[in-house]
């Protein structure tokens, strides 16, 4: 099959195919016939098969011409990396018409966004809390959207967009498409599937949670201190023999934790950065930048960016600590063997990962291997200490204020001399509702003042 018979415009088929296109991936043949007639869709694929293009196309042909100020087809994604690269794709293909995108997301200045949105688009691609910021200050007009996509829906749902989704929902237009997107399923999302879409194309081209094929996936048994010591062995010898590496996306669980490892790999010689979300827009995206341009060799990350990051050829993944949700693994190792070419994921397990690896692979349905792990040196420096999470609320008690002498701040310190061995007295940082910052829960959705960060 060929993208022409698909039923698509010349003019997209054109940008199709400056893209060096010309066979569409299981996904892209299931899901564009079946947005294109209008029905409601539910589509699963393993990541990196090319679902963008998958709705992109259709709804592009389903648009036609520019039409007013008010956008017509809005993307919902979860991360800023995946909703960029959603826009970038939108662009490509719709350069042969004069449809308009417009992307938005927290972490940069609101004023160029709100601008956009005057100047009119048809495509808007949105993360949820920046959107519902501007639609409460007037500036974001949804009330024309006939087609909404909700783009890796289940890790939406695990940052706690829940809520806002459902506020966006009820903020658009009766009767309009609506598409669902995702490499994994949970049942929750299949419960949303259940409430938003009507009698939707159900489009699965593999089984729910599996990996891709060409993904090489091993482990290696290593103790948690001496993790650092093995990576950059395999930075300098390989994970089987075949030689240095030169491009790698290591994965953390903690923003400390990635800032604290690229630091130690610099320290060995290792050309390393870090991106979380923390960072600033500008240096996640000058980060990954140079990591597509083999500026730098590793590049250290949470799970910010196991979703949206499409690095042509990367050749591994390496999971430095593994996650604690089971398809978040499925994510991670995806960044590689990406449209049609091979990876490798490398797992490193401490005894206390053992139980999140079975559960990777009950998840899976296959089991990782588990290589001899090679002999190494210990020479890496441990460097600046990771602070880690504060303790859990409950186990938080207000310190007692001592009678503050005269001169003294609100802490109880006295101005010149408020050394970090008095800052250290202070109240810890308060934890999110998992117990600690960041964590994850269905329950609760993201703050105002947080949400825009994403």
């Amino acid at each position: 099959m060929q993208f022409s018979d698909l039923g698509l415009e010349p003019g997209l088929l054109r940008a199709v195919a400056d893209k060096g296109y010309d066979t569409p991936t299981p996904i892209q043949a299931k899901a564009i016939p079946a947005v294109l007639s209008g029905r409601d869709v539910l589509a699963g694929a393993q990541t990196g098969t090319g679902k963008t293009a998958g709705f992109v196309l259709p709804l592009l042909q389903l648009l036609g011409s520019a039409q007013g100020r008010a956008p017509r087809v809005l993307v919902l994604s979860p991360t800023r990396e995946l909703t960029a690269q959603i826009a970038d794709s939108a662009r490509a293909y719709g350069r042969y018409t004069d449809l308009r995108t417009l992307v938005i997301f927290g972490g940069v200045s609101e004023r160029p966004q709100m601008d956009g949105l005057r100047q009119g688009c048809d495509l808007l691609v949105a993360t949820p809390g920046r959107l519902i910021d501007l639609v409460e200050q007037g500036a974001a007009d949804l009330s024309q959207v006939k087609h909404l996509v909700l783009d890796e829906a289940d890790r939406m749902l695990d940052m706690g967009f829940i809520h806002a989704i459902k506020r966006i929902v009820r903020m658009l237009p009766a009767q309009r498409q609506n598409l669902m997107f995702s490499a994994t399923y949970s049942d929750d999302i299949r419960e949303l599937a259940a409430r938003m879409l009507r009698d939707p194309v159900s489009v699965e081209v593999a089984p729910r949670n599996t990996t891709a094929e060409r993904v090489e996936q091993v482990a290696f048994r290593v103790a948690k201190e001496d993790k650092r010591h093995l990576l950059v062995h395999l930075f300098d010898a390989g994970a089987s023999g075949e030689g240095s590496w030169h491009q790698a996306l290591v994965f953390t669980r903690t923003k400390h934790g990635a800032n604290r490892l690229a630091q130690q790999l610099e320290g060995a010689g290792i050309r390393a950065a870090a991106i979380h979300g923390n960072k600033s827009q500008a240096a996640r995206v000058r980060a990954l930048e140079d990591f597509k341009g083999g500026r730098i060799a590793a590049l250290v990350a949470t799970e910010v960016a196991s979703r949206g990051l499409d690095i042509k050829e990367l050749p591994q993944v390496v999971n430095y600590e593994l996650p604690n949700v089971p398809e978040d693994y499925v994510h991670r190792i995806g960044r590689t063997a990406r449209a049609g070419s091979t990876g490798r994921a490398v797992s490193l397990v401490a005894p206390d990962e053992a139980g999140l690896l079975r559960d990777i692979e009950r998840t899976m349905r296959q089991t990782v291997p588990v290589l001899p792990t090679p002999a190494f040196e210990r020479k890496v420096p441990a460097g600046a200490p990771d602070r880690g999470p504060p303790p859990p609320r409950q186990q938080q008690r207000a310190p007692q204020r001592p009678q503050q002498p005269r001169g003294s701040d609100a802490r109880g310190v006295s101005r010149p001399s408020a050394s970090p061995a008095n800052r250290a007295g202070s109240a810890p940082r308060p934890a999110g509702p998992g117990g600690h910052p960041g964590s994850r829960s269905r329950r609760f959705g993201p703050s105002r003042r947080s949400r825009s960060a994403f």
